[in-house]
């Protein structure tokens, strides 16, 4: 069976966790059947049974309307050049399945659906309706992305959530028949990530290797709960190094606050390093080896591959108590979680910020000053991700969901 991916993001130009997750799922398909990946960019790529394909639009046919639209219109563009390629040839023949990640490639689900009569398979990254800050970002086009995530995920005949919490939430926010949604992870490479000793690596990113350190890797956006772990760091350990992997800011202005948040700190407190820019996966494997503890702050986490990438190098995780964190971090075994207790309406801060902070610096303090609880951590969380989230069972489960679509439309069809 033929497999088509649509996405934004392929290597190299990867910016979350839904680049990464495409990246190593096609990669493990291609070892079950034929992948095609449609991406937002210049690219190609053939090996073996896997073959990207790259549409770059040209962004200038923009160029009469407010900033805020162009990333949604270029989205559309997109995914109409995406079907303007049709889904097959005589040699090959035509692709049996549409596979969409992330709402920027729903639409060509959509098209493909109704154009081509395939099956459409979605796999939920995030949603829509509960990241509200996006509208500083896309004004009216927010609603745009809100109406295209609607209506394909009410049309689609598959829909996999990355955790529970995720399925949840599509069957709470969307009117899909519950038996449409599919709970399967994302996974991890352990033969990639794994605890390095690369000292020399941090050296040359501006990090003591001798002094211990937090760890935070994550863009520059509200969903990621950076500003929280800013407020926390005075009340860290000073003898702790803060080094903040972060960049892709969702706004300018959130860019300057970052900013200026950063350059406080760092006029008060020795040790506070910032990287903004994406680093080589070799340096962030090398800084999560080293790292004394890993912190996700996020108030909205579907998943969290970067938590299962910190556990795969050894490195225990404070992270919040929200979506799919709660289910790759077990409290007090892996790492430990802290409750942010966040407003239910728009757009869902926490209640009480200062006690969050709090407890984000209380349970960072609290294993970098225990070398036993990090040893026994660093060790439950390594046999965790290697016993439960395998790329290689995620493609597995993936493939025999499209066996499924494929022989549910073989019956209906006779």
């Amino acid at each position: 069976m033929r497999v088509l991916l649509t996405t934004n993001e392929y290597p190299p130009y990867v910016y979350g966790g839904a680049g990464v997750h495409v990246e190593y799922l096609s990669r493990e398909l291609a070892r079950l059947t034929p992948v095609e990946v449609r991406t937002f960019h210049d690219q190609t790529l053939d090996d073996g049974q896997l073959h990207v394909r790259g549409v770059k639009v040209d962004t200038k046919m923009f160029a009469g309307c407010p900033q805020t639209y162009v990333s949604p219109l270029k989205a559309l563009s997109t995914c109409l050049a995406f079907m303007g390629q049709g889904i097959g040839n005589e040699l090959e023949g035509s692709v049996e399945i549409i596979h969409c990640h992330t709402w920027y490639t729903h639409f060509s689900g959509l098209l493909a659906k109704i154009l081509y009569n395939i099956p459409m398979v979605i796999t939920v990254h995030s949603l829509e309706p509960l990241r509200p800050w996006k509208r500083d970002q896309l004004g009216h086009g927010y609603d745009l992305s809100r109406w295209i995530e609607r209506n394909a995920l009410e049309t689609a005949d598959a829909v996999i959530a990355v955790s529970t919490s995720t399925r949840d939430d599509i069957l709470r926010l969307f009117d899909v028949p519950s038996e449409r949604v599919h709970i399967i992870p994302n996974g991890i490479d352990t033969d990639e990530y794994k605890k390095i000793h690369a000292p020399e690596v941090l050296t040359r990113l501006g990090v003591d290797p001798d002094r211990p350190y937090v760890l935070f890797v994550g863009r520059i956006t509200r969903q990621k709960g950076l500003y929280y772990l800013l407020q926390a760091i005075p009340q860290l350990d000073p003898s702790l190094q803060v080094v903040l992997c972060a960049g892709d800011a969702d706004t300018l202005a959130l860019q300057r606050e970052t900013e200026e948040m950063v350059a406080e700190l760092q006029r008060t407190r020795e040790g506070v390093i910032w990287l903004s820019k994406m680093l080589p996966r070799a340096d962030t494997i090398a800084l999560y080896s080293h790292a004394t503890v890993f912190c996700c702050p996020s108030i909205y986490e579907p998943f969290g591959i970067i938590n299962l990438e910190a556990m795969a190098c050894g490195t225990p995780v404070v992270g919040s108590a929200v979506g799919g964190i709660k289910e790759v971090v077990v409290d007090e075994v892996t790492g430990i979680l802290v409750e942010p207790n966040l407003s239910p309406e728009p757009p869902h801060d926490p209640v009480a910020p200062a006690r969050f902070e709090r407890g984000l610096a209380d349970g960072i303090n609290r294993i970098a000053g225990d070398p036993e609880l990090r040893a026994r951590m660093a060790e439950a969380g390594r046999a965790r991700v290697e016993q439960n989230y395998s790329w290689r069972s995620v493609a597995r489960q993936t493939y025999d969901l499209y066996l499924q679509l494929r022989a549910s439309r073989k019956a209906t069809s006779q």
